[in-house]
């Protein structure tokens, strides 16, 4: 009776993977991708998605901390804080711009890709749009981050902030190009974030939220 329980349970098994074909993996695939991905940039681009984030908020330009350091010495941390602020609030405004380059690069998995992906690491997605998304990304990203940081006054901020750190004697002049320092912590924030919510896809029955998801993640041998 054991023995015709067990082949039972394998027979059961075959049946369930035979019944997950290719295109039910690959369409899982982009379904959790428009859905992770949608939330991501939705998240990211309220007010505060970056700010109050620790893991991807965007600090004082790193080539550029002396003169932070200097400017919170003489009493001007408020003024440091905005300025950080309007960096975050840049890349805020920018992150939702980045959904129909992600919705493009979903279209183009290949089922082969979809396969591999669903049987890859944890962030296998979120590393496969990094490597076929990011060039382009950052080209769309640039003027987007410009506008976003130009509207939150950023660089006139930064303008001040310079102009009154050079005015401290025997100080090197610093001048980061925040655009591109702004564009790329931005899509680095924006990566992690895919990668959350597809680790919580593919771990979490509950975000599983529809049959075709919970078909094709739940046949992943955990």
């Amino acid at each position: 009776m054991k023995q015709i329980i067990f082949i039972f349970f394998i027979f059961i098994g075959f049946t369930t993977q035979a019944q997950l074909n290719t295109t039910d993996i690959a369409n899982g695939l982009k379904e959790a991708l428009n859905k992770g991905i949608s939330k991501a940039a939705d998240s990211l681009s309220k007010v505060d998605g970056y700010f109050k984030n620790p893991k991807i908020k965007i600090p004082f330009p790193p080539d550029a901390q002396k003169m932070e350091k200097k400017l919170r010495d003489i009493g001007m941390s408020k003024d440091v804080d905005n300025f950080i602020m309007t960096l975050n609030r840049g890349a805020e405004g920018a992150a939702k711009q980045s959904l129909p380059i992600f919705l493009d690069a979903i279209k183009k998995i290949t089922i082969t890709d979809a396969t591999s992906i669903l049987q890859g690491q944890p962030d296998a997605a979120t590393q496969y749009l990094q490597k076929t998304t990011t060039a382009q990304l950052k080209t769309q990203f640039q003027p987007i981050i410009k506008t976003s940081l130009d509207k939150v006054n950023a660089t006139k901020y930064y303008s001040q902030l310079a102009n009154e750190y050079d005015k401290i004697p025997f100080v090197k002049k610093v001048n980061p190009d925040l655009v591109s320092y702004t564009t790329d912590l931005a899509i680095k924030g924006l990566f992690m974030k895919i990668a959350e919510e597809e680790k919580n896809i593919r771990a979490n029955p509950a975000a599983q939220t529809t049959s075709l998801l919970k078909k094709v993640f739940g046949s992943i041998k955990k």
